[in-house]
């Protein structure tokens, strides 16, 4: 049986479509479950607290985003025990409700010792690594994360 040839280029070109879709590629910064984003903080409590509040807002609209907060110098403020806002409210709760959410918050190593800090003047929450700087390019560069700057 022979198939006439507008039709036999439609089934073609239909599967050669349905092929390529399986090969389509999701770009490095996005997942099955959502974006991965880092978000960067080195300017202390009220860049701290707009970020809260912007992850908040990302979450809601996005809840499957991968977010890690990166935090050097002035940014580690607010991952202290007892860190507060400027009108006083504890930062403690807040960053327990987003790691709860699977946010996860990472302070520079060298900031810490620059800054005479124990790593367990942190919250539990976070975690140390070595560089602030170097952590936000690896997270871009070999991650795949998006760049966010509160």
């Amino acid at each position: 049986m022979s198939i006439p040839r507008r039709n036999l280029f439609r089934s073609l070109l239909a599967g050669g479509l349905a092929l390529g879709i399986g090969l389509v590629a999701l770009p490095s910064h996005a997942t099955d479950a959502g974006v991965k984003v880092v978000y960067h903080l080195s300017d202390g409590i009220p860049q701290a607290a707009r970020a809260i509040g912007n992850i908040r807002n990302h979450l809601a609209a996005d809840p499957g985003a991968k977010i890690v907060v990166v935090t050097h110098g002035a940014g580690i403020d607010f991952l202290l025990d007892g860190a507060e806002s400027a009108p006083g409210k504890p930062f403690a709760g807040s960053i327990g409700e987003l790691a709860g959410r699977g946010v996860e918050f990472r302070v520079c190593n060298n900031t810490l010792v620059s800054r005479k800090i124990s790593a367990d003047k942190l919250v539990m929450e976070a975690k140390v690594v070595p560089s602030g700087v170097a952590e936000v390019a690896k997270l871009q560069a070999k991650e795949g994360f998006v760049y966010l700057r509160p």
